[in-house]
Protein backbone atom coordinates (compact mmCIF):
# COMPACT_ATOMS: atom_id res chain seq x y z
CA UNK A 1 0.00 0.00 0.00
CA UNK A 2 1.05 3.47 -0.90
CA UNK A 3 0.13 6.54 1.10
CA UNK A 4 -3.10 7.44 1.56
CA UNK A 5 -4.23 10.66 2.21
CA UNK A 6 -7.60 12.13 3.86
CA UNK A 7 -8.53 15.98 4.26
CA UNK A 8 -11.98 16.90 6.00
CA UNK A 9 -13.25 20.23 6.77
CA UNK A 10 -15.56 20.34 10.56
CA UNK A 11 -17.77 22.66 11.14
CA UNK A 12 -17.49 24.51 14.71
CA UNK A 13 -20.98 24.37 16.13
CA UNK A 14 -22.69 22.36 14.14
CA UNK A 15 -23.18 19.04 16.48
CA UNK A 16 -25.64 17.59 13.70
CA UNK A 17 -22.10 17.00 11.75
CA UNK A 18 -20.03 16.12 14.35
CA UNK A 19 -18.52 12.92 14.22
CA UNK A 20 -18.57 12.92 10.18
CA UNK A 21 -15.14 12.80 9.51
CA UNK A 22 -14.57 10.17 11.81
CA UNK A 23 -17.44 8.06 10.80
CA UNK A 24 -15.82 8.36 7.28
CA UNK A 25 -12.68 7.77 8.46
CA UNK A 26 -14.00 4.71 9.45
CA UNK A 27 -15.44 3.73 6.20
CA UNK A 28 -12.56 3.97 4.86
CA UNK A 29 -10.27 2.17 6.89
CA UNK A 30 -12.79 -0.60 6.53
CA UNK A 31 -12.50 -0.23 2.99
CA UNK A 32 -8.67 -0.79 2.82
CA UNK A 33 -8.76 -3.59 5.49
CA UNK A 34 -6.98 -2.14 8.45
CA UNK A 35 -7.60 -4.60 11.85
CA UNK A 36 -10.54 -3.57 13.32
CA UNK A 37 -8.89 -3.45 16.88
CA UNK A 38 -7.04 -0.56 15.49
CA UNK A 39 -9.86 0.94 13.73
CA UNK A 40 -11.38 1.55 16.78
CA UNK A 41 -8.59 2.88 18.00
CA UNK A 42 -8.37 5.49 15.86
CA UNK A 43 -11.95 6.70 15.38
CA UNK A 44 -12.20 6.75 19.22
CA UNK A 45 -9.55 9.55 19.65
CA UNK A 46 -10.30 11.07 16.08
CA UNK A 47 -13.98 11.94 17.21
CA UNK A 48 -13.46 13.06 20.86
CA UNK A 49 -10.82 15.73 19.02
CA UNK A 50 -13.45 16.28 16.23
CA UNK A 51 -15.83 17.19 19.02
CA UNK A 52 -13.75 19.28 20.55
CA UNK A 53 -13.02 21.21 17.72
CA UNK A 54 -16.90 21.54 17.37
CA UNK A 55 -16.98 22.79 20.68
CA UNK A 56 -14.29 24.83 21.52
CA UNK A 57 -12.32 25.81 17.83
CA UNK A 58 -15.21 26.87 15.56
CA UNK A 59 -13.88 23.82 13.64
CA UNK A 60 -10.92 22.99 11.83
CA UNK A 61 -9.17 20.39 9.15
CA UNK A 62 -8.91 16.60 10.09
CA UNK A 63 -6.12 15.38 8.10
CA UNK A 64 -5.61 11.51 8.21
CA UNK A 65 -2.92 10.21 6.73
CA UNK A 66 -2.41 5.82 6.18
CA UNK A 67 0.85 3.98 5.68
CA UNK A 68 2.00 0.80 5.40
CA UNK A 69 2.78 0.66 9.12
CA UNK A 70 1.66 3.98 10.59
CA UNK A 71 -1.71 6.06 10.48
CA UNK A 72 -1.91 9.37 11.18
CA UNK A 73 -4.48 11.74 12.47
CA UNK A 74 -3.91 15.81 12.35
CA UNK A 75 -6.44 17.75 14.02
CA UNK A 76 -5.53 21.12 13.73
CA UNK A 77 -7.95 24.45 13.89
CA UNK A 78 -7.70 28.58 14.20
CA UNK A 79 -9.58 28.41 17.67
CA UNK A 80 -8.89 30.00 21.17
CA UNK A 81 -6.24 27.48 21.75
CA UNK A 82 -5.49 25.65 24.89
CA UNK A 83 -4.76 27.56 28.14
CA UNK A 84 -3.23 24.44 30.32
CA UNK A 85 -2.65 21.85 28.27
CA UNK A 86 -1.51 20.07 32.03
CA UNK A 87 -4.95 20.70 33.36
CA UNK A 88 -6.85 19.86 30.32
CA UNK A 89 -5.58 16.63 30.50
CA UNK A 90 -6.66 15.98 33.56
CA UNK A 91 -9.98 13.44 33.08
CA UNK A 92 -13.27 15.33 33.72
CA UNK A 93 -11.69 18.72 33.34
CA UNK A 94 -13.61 20.78 30.87
CA UNK A 95 -14.12 24.27 29.62
CA UNK A 96 -17.72 23.38 28.13
CA UNK A 97 -20.46 25.55 29.22
CA UNK A 98 -23.69 24.39 30.66
CA UNK A 99 -25.34 24.13 27.09
CA UNK A 100 -23.19 21.77 25.65
CA UNK A 101 -23.02 20.00 28.91
CA UNK A 102 -26.93 19.30 28.29
CA UNK A 103 -26.57 18.65 25.15
CA UNK A 104 -24.67 15.83 26.27
CA UNK A 105 -20.96 16.55 25.38
CA UNK A 106 -18.36 18.28 27.33
CA UNK A 107 -17.65 15.68 30.10
CA UNK A 108 -13.61 16.39 30.34
CA UNK A 109 -12.76 12.79 28.39
CA UNK A 110 -11.60 14.35 25.04
CA UNK A 111 -8.03 14.84 25.88
CA UNK A 112 -7.55 12.07 27.88
CA UNK A 113 -9.04 9.42 25.12
CA UNK A 114 -7.37 10.92 22.85
CA UNK A 115 -3.86 10.05 24.33
CA UNK A 116 -5.04 7.05 26.17
CA UNK A 117 -5.88 5.35 22.33
CA UNK A 118 -3.38 6.94 20.58
CA UNK A 119 0.19 5.44 20.50
CA UNK A 120 1.90 8.74 20.66
CA UNK A 121 0.04 12.20 20.97
CA UNK A 122 1.51 15.34 20.82
CA UNK A 123 -0.34 19.00 21.10
CA UNK A 124 0.89 22.20 20.01
CA UNK A 125 -1.01 25.11 21.15
CA UNK A 126 -0.73 28.96 21.27
CA UNK A 127 -3.48 31.15 23.24
CA UNK A 128 -5.29 33.22 20.59
CA UNK A 129 -3.99 31.34 17.41
CA UNK A 130 -4.95 28.11 18.06
CA UNK A 131 -4.19 23.81 18.04
CA UNK A 132 -2.84 21.31 15.96
CA UNK A 133 -2.69 17.27 17.71
CA UNK A 134 -0.85 14.98 16.27
CA UNK A 135 -1.90 11.40 17.01
CA UNK A 136 -0.31 8.39 15.50
CA UNK A 137 -1.27 4.70 15.75
CA UNK A 138 0.98 1.92 14.43
CA UNK A 139 -0.59 -0.68 12.33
Amino acid sequence: MTEIVWRFDVEGNNFELAGHASQQTKSRLKQIGVNNDIIRKVIIAMYEGEINMVIHANGGVATVTVQPNLITVVLADTGKGIENVELAMKEGYSTATTEIRELGFGAGMGLPNMKKYSDDMTIDTTVGEGTTITMKFKI
